[in-house]
């Protein structure tokens, strides 16, 4: 057996470790932008997400070093999508960086590396709940895999029934071709 293979399998550097820092360093400077534009308890928000970033961006920068490699230095400045005049703007621009880092961290989590799966998946998590924060409503179902920023509607639970003729006459699932659909359960499994 030689060395090499007893030792961890290790992601290589490269690919997206270094787009998930790149999102990181976007997403400081966008909420340096944030911070600026907004007070009270919006800037508490935008602080605590510019804390958090931050710490997500020295982690990343720590785990590239590791793997042997040169972390990226921010840009000194970044082309935002709009321009960021008011609160709102802000808010606005809170949500698209974080589902934007999402999708960096969604690749991640894609790696072969355990730990930067998870990781990636604390980080991701962590973007969510920011973003719901920010806006506390459901957005694309998939981020990264949206519909234009369009909003997703949740089905009413009578939307899920079977369609009525997908049983046979005894009440027996039927063979039109389509499967039975499963009984809704009661909530925490009552």
């Amino acid at each position: 057996m030689t060395e090499s293979a007893t030792e961890p399998a290790q992601a290589p550097v490269g690919g997206a470790l270094d787009r998930a820092l790149s999102a990181e360093h976007a997403a400081v400077y966008a909420y340096g932008v944030i911070g600026g534009r907004t007070s009270g308890a919006l800037l508490r928000r935008a602080t605590a997400g510019f804390d958090a970033h931050r710490a997500r961006r020295d982690q990343l920068r720590a785990l590239i070093t590791q793997r042997g490699g040169t972390p990226a230095e921010p840009g000194p400045t970044y082309r935002l999508p709009f321009e960021v005049r008011k609160p709102a703007d802000a808010v606005r621009l809170a949500v698209l960086v974080e589902q934007r880092v999402t999708t960096a961290y969604l690749e991640l989590a894609a790696d072969r590396d355990p730990a930067l799966r998870r990781i990636a998946a604390l980080a991701a998590q962590e973007c969510a709940t920011r973003a719901y924060g920010w806006q506390p409503k459901i957005g694309d179902p998939f981020p990264g895999m949206g519909r234009d920023g369009a909003d997703f509607d949740v089905p009413a639970p009578e939307a899920e029934s079977p369609a009525p003729d997908s049983s046979g006459a005894d009440g027996s699932p039927g063979t039109s071709g389509q499967e039975a659909q499963p009984e809704p359960s009661a909530p925490d499994g009552q």
